[in-house]
């Protein structure tokens, strides 16, 4: 008989480090959206399931269940062998808890791997994920503002190294948030977006302050939901202030433009009319040439900080907010002076 748990304990399971998820559905239904932490090991891949999803439409369901299970069969001793590497128990799923783990389970009971199908799918999860999101989330959040490579992405990744709670837009929008911020990076849909956002909530709900970089509602191609992102409207902004020479060797590091020339100059077409005349010219003409360091620095002072300021006067910014320092090392250090004096 089939074991099923409720996602709610399936999580908490989860949370245990002993145990293991395993999502069967196609690598591409893997890749839009799962629970976070889960492996996939498809009953079909991607090629197969249209397959099958295609026969269904037109032929009828019998015909795809017998398809299916010619397929599954022959590729039993690989299915197998992926599950027989897990040290842990495990628990799978699919969309709504049908088929594909039905079969799963059943199969790896015969050859005795004990396993458990989680009651309604990932189906389940996503209703789980919208009703956290729409959730009022209970920490205070610190977040981090500044200028366009003022390096608040580094000071969260390294305040996440070092165990502090954070919650990374950016890293789950897959997106840098400015015109350039698609380049080297891969997005994010906003149903992924919202799953890896709805764990960070979950596992935060206790802290009493998290980190949280100053982004627009907009993040690429994914939105904040309303809760957060007004909260974050209305919570301290601390801004970190960098010397200019600075934050161009900051972009120049993490964008690194020589490597992708033409991804650059396509994407300054984009804001190339939001620019004065001659500069946006000579931005161009610095694009072109290989002049990347001095086209950052014009940007910076006649794109983005201007921007910068623009939307940094909504806030009420004192003297107490601002962090100016030399370098990102610096303004992490007193970022992380400032939340223990927080917290004591």
């Amino acid at each position: 008989m089939v074991r099923e748990l409720t996602l709610i304990d399936a999580l908490e399971l989860q949370k245990t480090k002993s145990h293991t998820l395993v999502d069967v559905r196609s690598p591409k239904e893997f890749e839009e959206a799962t629970i976070p932490g889960s492996l996939n090991i498809p009953v079909f891949s991607n090629e197969e399931r249209a397959e099958i999803g295609t026969l269904y439409k037109q032929v009828g369901k019998q015909e795809a269940m017998d398809r299916g299970l010619e397929i599954f069969s022959a590729k039993l001793p690989a299915f197998i062998a992926e599950f027989r590497k897990i040290d842990t128990p495990i628990t799978v799923y699919c969309w709504r808890g049908g088929m594909r783990s039905k079969t799963a389970v059943t199969v790896l009971e015969l050859m005795g791997i004990r396993t458990n199908r989680i009651s309604g799918g990932i189906h389940t999860y996503r209703k789980w994920v919208i009703q956290r999101l729409e959730e009022p989330f209970k920490p205070e959040l610190i977040v981090l503002n500044g200028y366009t490579g003022s390096g608040k992405t580094k000071i969260l990744h390294k305040l996440m190294e070092d165990g502090y709670p954070v919650i990374d837009l950016e890293g789950m929008a897959g997106h840098r948030g400015s015109i350039f911020g698609q380049i080297g990076v891969k997005p994010n849909n906003q149903k992924k977006f919202e799953i890896l956002l709805a764990e960070k909530l979950d596992r935060y709900a206790d802290e009493p302050y998290v980190f949280i970089e100053g982004e627009s509602k907009r993040i690429g191609q994914v939105h904040m939901p309303p809760l957060l992102f007004e909260q974050k409207e209305k919570s301290p902004q601390w801004i970190i202030q960098l010397p200019t020479k600075v934050r161009v060797d900051e972009i120049m590091s993490e964008y690194e433009p020589t490597e992708r020339p033409e991804q650059f100059l396509e994407a300054f077409k984009l804001i190339k009319k939001r620019v004065h005349q001659p500069i946006a010219a000579e931005i161009e003409s610095d694009l072109e040439n290989g002049r990347f360091a001095e086209a950052v620095e014009q940007l910076l002072t006649n794109y983005y900080d201007p921007q910068y300021e623009y939307s940094v006067a909504r806030f009420a910014v004192t003297g107490e907010h601002v962090i100016q320092v030399e370098t990102v090392q610096e303004a992490y250090e007193e970022c992380l002076r400032r939340y223990k004096e927080l917290k004591k």
